[in-house]
This record gives C-alpha cells, structure tokens and sequence, in this order.
C-alpha cells in the first residue's frame, strides 16, 4: 500500500461515506419471524389469516432495522394479543426467490408452552386472522404449504433435539467444504 494509511484511518469521513454508498447499492433482504407455540399436550398452534389462503404460524415481517425476535413478539401482540418476550431460536431459513418474491431469510422461535390461562388470554386481530388452532404436531405440516411444513417441521425436530437448524428452502444444507 506505498505506505500510506488505508482509507479509515486517513479520511474517518470518506471512510463513513463509502460505507453509506455501499449500504445504499447493496441487496437487502426480508425478514420474517414465526413463533412455535405448544399446548400441554404438544399440540401446535396455527393460525388462519385472513390475507391469505391456508394457515400459518404467528408471526410475520420484520419493519426496518427491527430484529427477527422483536418482529416475532410485535406480531404475536398484533395477532393473537398475548405477550411473548422471545424464546430460542430453532431455525433460519433462507428461502430463494419465488413468484413475484425476492429471497428472505425467516426465522422460528421457540415459543414453549402455553398455559391454559394463556390460551384463553387469546384474542385474535380481527383484520389480520380468522381464526386459531391447535393440531396434533404430526398433523401440523400438513395444514400449511409446502414451503412452511418443511421448516415447521424441522423447527419441530429441532426443538427436540435441542439444536438450531439452518435450512434452504426448508431444507437441510449439506456443509460447504472449501476446494482445495
């Protein structure tokens, strides 16, 4: 580099600049966030949303700068009412561009147990859902599209496991070994 000092510490300014630039060219990607509710028995809760055809588990997108865990908790409040502070993360999946869609990454969290005081505490976003089940765990893959049953159901081995799965498409991703 001819001695000279690199960009940062010579100009803290341009520096901060080139940084911006390359934020505002850069791809930015969606987020979403689900949350894995359980009854005492195991049964999965889905929702039903009114938006869209099929079910799906609470949650949704994440706004601008907000973190997947704060997505999940705002869109548990917005939709089904119930306070959830965040759980631990089960899965992130990285989902290709499809239809009119570019790529996101969505994540599930664990959202344990709900306790049957919690269950009736339930009051549904009278704009955004129809209504809300709870299905046996085996059942609940069938229930959603294709898409979502892959990651539910990994979400569901992962929570048994007690592991954290990175999928693609909701589906297991083989390490990447470097060439040599």
């Amino acid at each position: 580099m001819n001695g000279e000092s690199p960009l940062y510490q010579r100009d803290p300014e341009a520096w901060q600049a080139y940084l911006a630039e390359g934020n505002r060219v850069q791809p930015r990607k969606r987020v979403g966030a689900d949350v894995l509710f359980r009854d005492q028995t195991g049964n999965v809760l889905i929702v039903e949303p009114q938006y869209k055809p099929g079910w799906d588990l609470p949650g949704g997108m994440a706004e601008a700068n907000e973190a997947p865990v704060a997505a999940a908790a705002r869109e548990v409040a917005e939709e089904l009412g119930l306070a959830w502070s965040g759980g631990r993360l089960l899965v992130l999946d990285w989902v290709p561009p499809h239809g009119p869609w570019d790529d996101s990454l969505m994540f599930v969290f664990d959202g344990g147990l709900l306790t049957l005081s919690e269950q009736q505490d339930i009051t549904l976003s009278s704009d955004e859902l129809a209504s809300y089940a709870f299905v046996p765990a085996e059942e609940a893959p069938a229930k959603v599209g294709p898409r979502l049953a892959r990651r539910l159901d990994a979400a569901l081995r992962a929570m048994a496991d007690g592991v954290t799965v990175y999928l693609h498409d909701g589906r297991t991703v083989e390490p990447v070994v470097p060439p040599r």
